[in-house]
């Protein structure tokens, strides 16, 4: 019980910044493409108060499947790219947030003294950076499933040819469920591990 408590206050950092950075990078380019919504909702912040739905909190941290509040957003506003393609960098805008974090969290990994550092400190630190890395990258692989309401469905949708959108749009209602049925049958991990692993070894390689 007392290992299980100091892992989970140790990755309890990395997965408020993953839900933080996804949602306010959502936030943020939706305003930059010219719709005020996710300002004047308060969603331009890096406050995790602002972003965590309570009850996708606790889900995420002891089933490991849960979810932010999502950020209210109005494509009619986007008058840089317009609405289809606005929706598609806003959607993708998310998971690259967390790409990103995870990136600079190898980059630190990589370069920083910890053997210069206390050991009480470079420790625990180490152990946070490592748990950046994979909570952002499972976050933005899991985030790019094109199931609704998954950002990746919303990408997805733009490329579809009308007759394949109609029937792709039917099953919309039943997103939850499929996700749900995912994360309680061993299919989830057989789609995400090999991706979360091929992400992060490419980064490694990268930096």
């Amino acid at each position: 019980m007392q290992e299980w408590i100091m892992s989970f206050l140790i990755s309890l950092p990395a997965i408020l910044w993953a839900i933080t950075v996804h949602e306010f990078a959502h936030g943020y380019v939706a305003y930059k493409l010219g719709d005020p919504t996710p300002k004047i909702t308060g969603r331009l912040t890096l406050n995790p108060l602002a972003h965590i739905d309570i009850l996708g909190f606790v889900a995420l941290v002891i089933a490991h499947f849960g979810w932010a509040k999502p950020v209210m957003i109005n494509p009619a506003n986007f008058r840089k790219l317009g609405r289809k393609w606005g929706e598609v960098v806003v959607a993708f805008a998310g998971p690259f947030a967390n790409f990103v974090s995870a990136f600079l969290s190898i980059l630190l990994i990589k370069y920083l003294p910890f053997s210069s550092l206390p050991p009480q400190i470079a420790q625990p630190l180490y152990l946070m950076l490592k748990y950046n890395v994979f909570i952002n990258v499972a976050f933005g692989v899991f985030n790019l499933l094109p199931i609704p309401p998954l950002d990746g469905s919303k990408i997805l949708e733009a490329f579809l040819p009308p007759r394949l959108y109609a029937t792709y749009k039917q099953i919309e209602p039943y997103g939850f469920i499929i996700l749900i049925i995912l994360v309680i049958s061993p299919i989830l991990n057989w789609i995400l591990v090999p991706l979360v692993n091929a992400v992060i070894n490419v980064m490694l390689a990268v930096a």
